[in-house]
């Protein structure tokens, strides 16, 4: 069997939420508190998560990422990639992580299988990092970066998501980067998702915290960027490089220029449903089938049926009623 949407694009990429729960509380992420966590019960055991992904790649599946919430505050990170790696058809086993505890996990996690790993780093400033993810060690994720790179887990990618009034004034510090360093540093444009609060004392309103990616690129205008070939599983990311530099810049337009077209992914949440879109709330649960030992080619099939052409986010379901960020997987 081959998974392919009622557009005729095929599902070869699946997101996997270990967990809701994060050790950081980023602004434009997660509520500084009030979230109702899910219940271990209700989330997807070691071999539950395995067993739905040999059905993924059944289905066509050759890369899965692994998210959270923080995918590394769960008690069985290396053994999931473990598991996940053994998998026939499985080509790349990923991570997007806040590297709080990078350092520690770089190499089990190599050693297990796992390919390459996304860094959240919103400022290169201490005490901004500080602010945006309430409590975050900046000191912390270049230890991690640096063990990420010893353990050879690359390429090596950095998200910057670009807030208005925040950190938008460091776009320039943040592309050199790129200069000296074999790193792919991809800016992010803010996405309506979970987070039309007020962030608190200090932080933009809503209205303002928007940066579309074409004032991103006209704010690096002065470094000439010339467009590159993007590197290993950047997805969306249109990607370009500072003459010479050694890493590359990417730019993430969820809304300035969407990437739907080429969208060849699914969703699975820690409790056990797939999403077809991070948008469109739809979503189809598959927890009680795995549990039961039932097939779970159907709910794949169902879920891609559920697949838009397209997201329309501003029109989308209104933020406060969506699950948040960290709760669909990012």
């Amino acid at each position: 069997m081959t998974f392919i949407d009622p557009f005729g694009r095929a599902i070869t990429y699946l997101r996997i939420s270990l967990t809701d729960r994060c050790n950081l509380r980023c602004v434009y992420c997660m509520p500084k508190e009030g979230l109702q966590w899910q219940a271990h019960a209700d989330q997807l055991s070691v071999d539950e998560i395995v067993r739905v992904v040999e059905t993924a790649a059944q289905g066509g599946v050759k890369r899965v990422r692994l998210t959270g919430g923080e995918p590394l505050i769960h008690p069985h990170i290396v053994e999931i990639v473990r598991g996940i790696a053994s998998i026939q058809n499985i080509e790349e086993v990923s991570l997007t992580t806040n590297a709080m505890l990078l350092e520690r996990f770089a190499q089990p996690l190599a050693d297990a299988g796992l390919t390459r790993v996304n860094i959240s780093l919103d400022s290169l400033n201490s005490d901004k990092f500080r602010r945006i993810t309430r409590g975050g060690d900046l000191n912390r994720v270049w230890k991690g970066i640096a063990a990420a790179e010893r353990a050879h887990l690359a390429p090596l990618k950095l998200n910057t998501v670009i807030v208005r009034g925040l950190n938008a004034d460091e776009l320039p510090a943040l592309a050199r980067l790129t200069i000296e360093n074999d790193w792919h540093v991809r800016f992010i444009e803010v996405m309506p998702i979970g987070n039309a609060q007020d962030w608190g004392e200090g932080f933009p309103a809503p209205s303002e915290r928007y940066v579309s990616v074409q004032e991103m690129r006209a704010q690096l205008s002065t470094f000439h960027l010339q467009l590159s070939t993007s590197p290993k599983g950047n997805g969306p990311a249109r990607t370009y490089r500072i003459p010479g530099a050694l890493g590359t810049i990417g730019f993430i337009s969820p809304l300035g220029e969407h990437f739907c077209q080429n969208c060849n992914r699914l969703r699975l949440t820690s409790d056990g449903r797939l999403r077809s879109c991070l948008v469109i709330p739809a979503e189809v649960s598959l927890r009680e089938a795995v549990r039961s030992g039932e097939p779970l080619e159907e709910y794949f099939q169902q879920a891609i049926s559920n697949k838009p052409e397209h997201h329309d986010m501003l029109a989308a379901v209104p933020a406060s009623s969506q699950r948040g960020m960290s709760q669909i997987g990012g």
